[in-house]
């Protein structure tokens, strides 16, 4: 996947903290990192992935993508970008999100951690 030049980034204060159908937070990193934490409502595709799962991700949606730092996510946002998508980027992945203190949970509910 190649990193594309025009993908927009976005801040985390810039992410809304809910997320449906029309408003996706997709999670690019790896089972164990998805496994010890990530945001709830967020959608689970490793970045490896992506190509095979793509029509699991609607591209009419705003598609915010986040990986654990935001070099993973800004690469899947650049492909997603160039097969028609309009992705931002989380500046800062999810070590920004507990940054700037929004939760992390685990698939059980209890808190996760990144």
């Amino acid at each position: 996947m190649d990193r594309a030049g025009d993908v927009r980034e976005v801040q985390v204060s810039g992410v809304p903290t809910s997320f449906d159908e029309s408003v996706v937070l997709l999670d690019v990193r790896e089972d164990d990192e998805w496994q010890r934490g990530h945001a709830e409502g967020a959608i689970h595709i490793p970045m490896g992935q992506v190509p095979a799962r793509m029509s699991e991700i609607d591209p009419n949606a705003k598609l915010f993508v986040v990986c654990h730092l935001g070099g993973r996510s800004m690469r899947v946002a650049g492909y997603l970008a160039q097969n028609g998508y309009a992705p931002i980027n989380v500046a800062g992945g999810m070590q920004a999100w507990v940054d700037a203190g929004r939760p992390v949970i685990t698939d059980g509910g209890g808190v996760g951690t990144v």
